[in-house]
């Protein structure tokens, strides 16, 4: 016996059917359950109605018009890379796929500056812009399959954020669609501007609450003249903080430093965690490249276990593989829950010891990597990927992180974003009148409360 559909459900599939093209609404189960998550692993209540596939602006102002006037909650989604549940779609939900909106329609050498649709894959802006001597500068840990779209939702940071800044100082102007349909573009083509209020920086990071991204025009770099890579290796996780923030000290800017600890070490490579309790990776970029990095070498000498550079990329690269495929060797350990706080630089070092007596404190493990130039740290649980829900301990362990985070000066999340993991938090970082201030924000957006409802705040 197949059940009826509620009469809304029915309703709103039958407007979309006859208003989108035919190939672009989805219903069978294999694709909603596919749909219903992201690399979080966080597991909703049911599968969503259905998933609409999105080509073009006029099919994302179709899908939410409709959406709207039929109060049906709208999860706003790309390559589901996010690492906080911000993307997971739950029953009664639809799924407004952006990842077939992947044209780079522009791209200015003059201006230096990119226009691209949301499902364009970092990384794939990145290279085109090289094949013109410019980068895109954000370079999350996920550049090879995440989407402009879901880094600008979540404001995301990356390796070279030490030097270059987080997405958000690399998006000069979007256009987006509100929960009701309407068209806004925001920004402008310039570096420069301060007319009215900032909606591109307001609309950066708001995890899809607000409005659904569907371009963005982005900001490319010329590329440096030069690159040269340090790799340190120590005998604490603590006196690797306490390097890293002597580099800042010494007046060095690197474009990236990176830091991964022994357990970490341990999962990618058992050679690398014979080497050291933690290793340190700085690259430095430009024309002074080189001397930068021995002068950073020269600052590391008499604390680091071990200390080698190189100006060549391939070396780099091997240098770089040990924070790069840290993620997915924790993956094949089980389900990571992957926090991102961020505490500032001077701290970072108690920010270390806290967490190890924390893991401790409630025998559970923890791998920390750390963006070391900004003070982010990402303390990674890993559990039993068969368990239905996430164990007690790991819980008060994750809250007890976030509360160290802000005891410390810091953040509940760096470049990840709430999502539906840390809601619960938000509210102790924001304070009630900053908080309710939000909320209002929201509303004014989006009064119906369809635009991926149980996130962020």
């Amino acid at each position: 016996m197949t059940l009826a559909l509620p009469t809304t459900s029915a309703r709103l599939l039958g407007l979309l059917a006859r208003d989108l093209p035919p190939d672009r609404l989805v219903t069978e189960p294999r694709t909603l359950a596919a749909h219903a998550t992201d690399r979080s692993g966080t597991r909703p209540d049911g599968l969503p109605l259905a998933v609409v596939h999105a080509r073009h602006t006029t099919e994302v102002t179709v899908t939410l018009r409709h959406a709207h006037d039929l109060r049906v909650p709208v999860v706003p989604r790309g390559a589901g890379t996010g690492l906080s549940g911000g993307a997971t779609a739950g029953e009664g939900t639809l799924v407004l796929d952006l990842s077939e909106m992947d044209q780079i329609r522009e791209l200015s050498v003059d201006d230096q500056l990119a226009v691209v649709e949301p499902g364009v894959i970092t990384a794939d802006l990145d290279r085109a812009a090289s094949a013109h001597g410019l980068i895109y500068a954000p370079d999350p840990a996920s550049a090879a399959w995440s989407t402009i779209g879901g880094n600008i939702a979540t404001n995301a940071g990356g390796l070279r954020c030490a030097k270059y800044g987080v997405t958000r100082d690399s998006v000069l102007g979007l256009e987006a669609v509100l929960a009701d349909g309407t068209v806004v573009r925001t920004g402008r083509r310039t570096v420069k501007g301060v007319t009215g209020y900032d909606l591109t920086a307001l609309l950066t990071g708001s995890e899809g609450t607000l409005a659904v991204i569907t371009s963005a025009t982005l900001r490319l770099r010329p590329a440096p003249a030069a690159t040269a890579t340090l790799a340190a290796y120590f005998a604490t996780f603590e006196a690797a903080a306490e390097a890293s923030y002597a580099i800042g000290r010494a007046g060095i800017v690197p474009a990236l430093a990176e830091l991964v600890d022994g357990p970490v070490l341990e999962a990618v490579d058992p050679a690398l965690r014979a080497r050291g309790a933690a290793l340190l990776i700085v690259q430095c970029d430009g024309a002074g490249a080189a001397v930068e990095t021995a002068a950073v070498a020269a600052l590391l000498a008499g604390s680091a276990t071990s200390v080698e550079t190189t100006e060549d990329a391939a070396e780099a690269e091997a240098l770089l593989a040990a924070r790069r495929l840290a993620l997915p060797a924790l993956e094949r350990l089980g389900r990571p829950l992957i926090e991102d706080i961020a505490v500032p630089r001077s701290r970072l070092a108690e920010a270390a010891a806290e967490i190890r007596a924390i893991s401790a404190r409630h025998a559970v493990p923890v791998f920390t990597i750390a963006h070391a130039a900004d003070g982010n740290l990402h303390p990674i649980v890993v559990v039993d990927p068969s368990l239905d829900r996430l164990p007690d301990a790991a819980w008060e362990a994750a809250g007890e992180i976030f509360a160290l985070a802000l005891r410390l000066g810091g953040t509940l999340t760096g470049e990840h974003g709430v999502g539906t993991l840390k809601r619960q938090w938000v509210a102790e970082e924001l304070g009630p009148t900053s908080h309710t201030l939000q909320r209002r924000i929201k509303e004014a957006f989006d009064p119906r409360g369809i635009l991926n409802p149980g996130k962020g705040l």
